[in-house]
């Protein structure tokens, strides 16, 4: 199976082209790269709350253009600005992944980017031949 690219002409904040696809399928997995609260190439203005949002529905955006949905993802990578955040993030999370947690890691992180939170996704699910 061919090794596909999603979103490689992509830009970031100021226009600047990112040097990365959004994410990359080969052989069913998925391979979702880090997602932050990014619309029309800026962070979004916002607590943990609106940013935890954006980020998972990019994510979810993401998954939906690649045929995945929330039920293939096997496992979440968090980083998290503030740790304080935690439980609030949690609770966000659990809405959009209770039904079918994947296997997760969380850590505290500093960001490349003035965000406060970033996720990235591994999914996999049995293509058709």
């Amino acid at each position: 199976m061919p090794i596909k690219r999603y979103g490689t002409v992509q830009t970031g904040a100021g226009g600047k082209a990112l040097p990365f696809a959004r994410a990359v399928e080969a052989d069913g997995w998925l391979y979702v790269s880090g997602q932050v609260a990014m619309e029309d190439g800026e962070i979004i203005d916002g607590n943990i709350i609106a940013q935890t949002h954006k980020t998972i529905a990019n994510v979810l955006a993401i998954l939906d253009e690649a045929g995945y949905g929330v039920e293939d993802v096997v496992r979440v990578g968090v980083w998290l600005d503030d740790p304080r955040d935690f439980w609030t993030f949690n609770k966000i999370y659990q809405e959009y992944f209770g039904e079918h947690p994947p296997a997760r890691a969380c850590v505290q992180s500093s960001m490349m980017v003035d965000c406060k939170v970033e996720i990235d996704c591994v999914a996999y699910k049995t293509k058709d031949k």
